[in-house]
């Protein structure tokens, strides 16, 4: 068997806030496989600033992991437990190597076109007009299931925001779910939560930021709108203490971006650590090219979870792979009349 990698730059089509910053690229890995005549593509998704592999050593490793791809799946996510995005990766590549079109990882009524997968739609930061034509966008394009990147410009105004939608549209109309990336302080989170849940929103997600364990158990048992960790999962390897997280901070939902958090086998520990505890989750892209996404998004379907899950990210970029998935009044669709076009 043979593998290499190659390094690629997604350009978003707009600027894309968060609070974290602005987005204008998106650096991105594919690894390849041949073996005997069939190959086999995985993308490492990773997020510079956020994904705990963001290290110096990444392409190094990404070297070592091609080298020594004869030592097998197992022993290779075994070796790569500090590069959750290279175990995706990996585990996509040879799931892709071992199917009979590469690029139908998980046959299912989605990839037949039988079915579709319920998405949110994503609203990214900006200003008060951009954030409004966002919104109105979504709607118009048949979501029922809107989520609104908050946390970096005036409070007061992202909650105008939530009152005008509600005067519009009630909850049994459109599903709000906001996300703070960690952006209020440990001292103002809960009245911000307050007043956040006076708009019916579904969640918000990580409302400050990770391993500040105490504040946010607290906030998770006290908090008047349900909370969703994310980033939170970020670093956190073994068993043990994935499980141990859970009991601790008991929040009322997970997020899970397999680039994030090791794959289908790290995200499949999740959930089953999170269902054991009845906390409930869904599924997340992290901002990978159709070649990540499709991956997700057939993983996804296969868990059968029915809450909109965030996999509408494939139409950000200039330069993404031409792919079936498409988003369609709300869901996302494989279209059997599409073709791939994977050209690198």
């Amino acid at each position: 068997m043979k593998a290499n990698y190659h390094k690629y730059i997604l350009n978003f089509k707009q600027p894309s806030g968060t609070s974290r910053g602005v987005m204008t690229t998106k650096e991105t890995w594919f690894i390849k496989l041949e073996n005997e005549n069939k190959k086999g593509v995985g993308e490492c998704g990773i997020l510079r600033g956020l994904s705990i592999d963001d290290r110096p050593d990444y392409e190094a490793k990404l070297k070592w992991t091609c080298n020594n791809i004869n030592l097998g799946l197992d022993v290779l996510l075994a070796e790569l437990v500090e590069f959750p995005s290279i175990q995706f990766g990996l585990e996509t590549a040879f799931k892709s190597l071992n199917s009979v079109d590469q690029f139908q990882l998980f046959p299912s009524d989605f990839t037949n076109g039988k079915d579709a997968i319920p998405i949110n739609g994503l609203v990214w930061m900006g200003d008060e007009d951009f954030m409004r034509t966002q919104i109105k966008e979504k709607i118009n394009g048949g979501f029922d299931c809107i989520k609104l990147k908050i946390g970096a410009i005036d409070f007061q105004t992202e909650l105008d925001i939530l009152k005008s939608i509600r005067k519009e549209f009630s909850v049994s109309d459109i599903e709000l779910r906001v996300d703070a990336n960690g952006a209020f302080s440990p001292e103002d989170a809960l009245e911000k939560l307050k007043r956040l849940s006076e708009y019916q929103l579904h969640s918000i997600e990580q409302p400050i930021k990770p391993n500040q364990f105490d504040v946010m158990a607290k906030l998770c048992e006290i908090t008047p709108l349900p909370i969703a960790l994310d980033e939170e999962l970020i670093g956190v390897f073994s068993k043990e203490k994935k499980q141990k997280l859970l009991q601790i901070l008991k929040p009322q939902y997970i997020i899970l971006k397999p680039s994030l958090v090791g794959g289908f086998s790290g995200s499949t520990e999740w959930i089953n650590f999170a269902e054991n505890l009845n906390i409930k989750w869904w599924i997340t892209s992290a901002l990978e090219s159709n070649i990540g996404l499709n991956a997700i998004a057939q993983w996804t379907y296969t868990l059968e979870n029915k809450m909109p899950q965030g996999l509408g990210t494939g139409s950000l970029f200039t330069n993404n792979f031409l792919s079936p998935l498409k988003v369609k009044n709300g869901t996302l669709h494989y279209d059997l009349l599409e073709n791939w076009k994977f050209n690198l």
